[in-house]
């Protein structure tokens, strides 16, 4: 599985437009779902149970959009240190399951390392619901 070039590029993008005041660390995401691009940006609150993460913004904006499921997604810490590989770029657990919630446990997950990672290696067992 090779990187997807245009998820990294708007993840990128996205991230340097992330509000970071708090840890310093602008994460940016973007998704691919229904053969449209969406990306986000962390945004931190004083409060830090408020802030969202990168990941959940792309997801949400893709929802919102009216898109049904997620087919790829990039992730990229651009304050990230290479030596924090591949912990400090993989998404959160909170992320993770956003991610299980509306995509396939195949899903590929582009890391700005050149990383790729498949989310049902990331959360081998997601919580789940019978949508009823």
């Amino acid at each position: 599985m090779s990187k997807d070039d245009e998820l990294l590029s708007q993840a990128k993008a996205a991230a340097a437009r992330a509000y970071a005041p708090y840890s310093q660390f602008r994460v940016g995401a973007a998704v691919r779902a229904g053969g449209q691009v969406y990306s986000g940006c962390n945004v931190e609150n004083a409060s830090y149970g408020l802030s969202i993460c990168a990941e959940r913004v792309a997801i949400f904006t893709a929802i919102a959009a009216g898109a049904k499921r997620i087919d790829g997604i990039a992730l990229i810490c651009v304050d990230a240190k290479p030596s924090a590989a591949p912990a400090g770029e993989v998404p959160c657990g909170a992320c993770r399951q956003v991610i299980a919630e509306f995509a396939a446990p195949d899903v590929p997950i582009y890391l700005g390392s050149g990383r790729v990672m498949l989310l049902k290696d990331l959360l081998p067992n997601p919580f789940a619901l019978s949508a009823s």
